[in-house]
């Protein structure tokens, strides 16, 4: 079998699925735009061949990469890369090549906030009210109708980059200064509430073999709009309204041999909103954080399912795993010794994360596990405690 994965050696984690491919005797082609020499000397080891491009936004050498490759090895059987930013790509890639799973018009619609939407809705899964905008009409005929605040962002977009919240009409004529003008808008009521997911693994049959769900207090915006620190964790039960409407949300989707990550809010009432669907790996280090919740390697589980069709190892929930983040510049009480000493036996991976990470996730990580959630916010509170 063959497989073309874009990227492969970034996010710096993911190195892990082209080495899970490779455990299953695939043959991985990479395509990216950083010289082999330059590699992972475990990604090196793991890729059949590699092609470097000199731009991945230059779609006619990605299309002579793959076109290469065709020709050396002979029908491709899957093109991947578990990175959102590089969906279209790969849809593009299969269209041009006939090669199996999502096409463009498809890749679009299942990043498209307005289309989840409509998937939602017909669902029956509880949605905010929210809109394509078109002109300052449009906009301030939504917030007549809802009211102070709302929210908006990219119809097509990936994390919280380029969100608005709009409380006031400064906020309004703030956003027609600074909103890109080659980008659609979705507007939605804003809902106060914390993130919370449903996640996991669809094989070829859409049938879930593996789920997970986090819980983290930080919106995408305010990590960025107010530089808090990110915190979130995998719990060890998934609330049971979570689980159903998100299984009838997937049922819509038809998701095929792909990881999924169903985004909530949680309101204080104890109410849920379902928010976005991402067709693709959590991101960050959260498969990372399923691992040590679960004591299963998920990175291998995905290649087993790309490969065979199915998850393998038998997974429960052990452990609360937890991503604690920390930002350069900031005065914290607890210096990395002290956090060492104080939960090294807790303390699963230390990791120092990608500048281009680092307005959302932090500079530094500590991932964590423990039995309990009080264990877990004992070392939230430590760790991202101020001076």
């Amino acid at each position: 079998m063959n497989v073309i994965y874009l990227s492969p050696h970034f996010p710096p984690n993911f190195i892990e699925f082209v080495i899970g491919l490779a455990n299953r005797g695939i043959n991985v082609l990479g395509i990216a735009e950083d010289h082999y020499d330059s590699l992972d000397g475990r990604l090196k080891g793991s890729l059949a061949d590699y092609y470097q491009v000199g731009s991945m936004e230059d779609y006619d050498q990605v299309y002579r990469a793959a076109a290469f490759f065709c020709h050396k090895w002979g029908r491709i059987a899957s093109v991947e890369s578990n990175n959102e930013y590089w969906m279209l790509l790969e849809g593009k890639l299969r269209e041009d090549f006939n090669i199996p799973g999502p096409k463009i018009q498809e890749t679009i619609n299942l990043q498209k906030k307005s289309e989840m939407k409509k998937l939602f809705i017909k669902a029956g899964a509880p949605v905010a009210d929210g809109i394509i905008i078109t002109d300052r009409k449009s906009l301030d005929e939504f917030i007549k109708k809802h009211g102070y605040p709302v929210f908006a962002k990219p119809d097509r977009g990936v994390g919280g980059a380029g969100g608005f919240k709009i409380t006031n009409e400064d906020d309004v004529a703030n956003f027609w200064l600074k909103k890109p003008e080659d980008c659609e808008y979705f507007v939605e009521e804003f809902v106060d509430g914390a993130l919370t997911t449903f996640d996991g693994l669809v094989n070829k049959d859409g049938e879930v073999e593996f789920t997970s769900s986090l819980y983290s207090p930080n919106s995408a915006h305010d990590l960025l709009a107010k530089n808090d620190d990110l915190s979130f964790y995998i719990n060890r039960v998934i609330p049971a309204d979570q689980e159903e409407i998100g299984r009838r949300c997937l049922k819509e989707f038809n998701l095929k041999a792909r990881f999924f990550h169903l985004e909530f809010l949680r309101k204080k009432d104890g109410g849920l909103i379902v928010m976005e669907m991402n067709c693709r790996a959590p991101g960050g280090y959260t498969v990372d954080l399923m691992n040590y919740a679960n004591d299963v390697n998920i990175y291998q589980e995905w290649a087993n399912m790309v490969a065979g069709n199915h998850f393998q190892e038998k997974f429960e929930r052990k452990y609360y795993a937890a991503h604690i983040s920390r930002k350069d510049g900031k005065n914290y009480l607890h210096d990395n010794d002290e956090i060492f000493a104080s939960y090294g036996d807790k303390i699963a991976s230390y990791q120092i994360l990608p500048p281009i990470f680092a307005d959302v996730m932090g500079n530094e990580a500590f991932l964590v596990r423990a039995k309990t959630e009080e264990e877990i916010a004992d070392m939230v509170k430590f760790i991202q405690q101020k001076a």
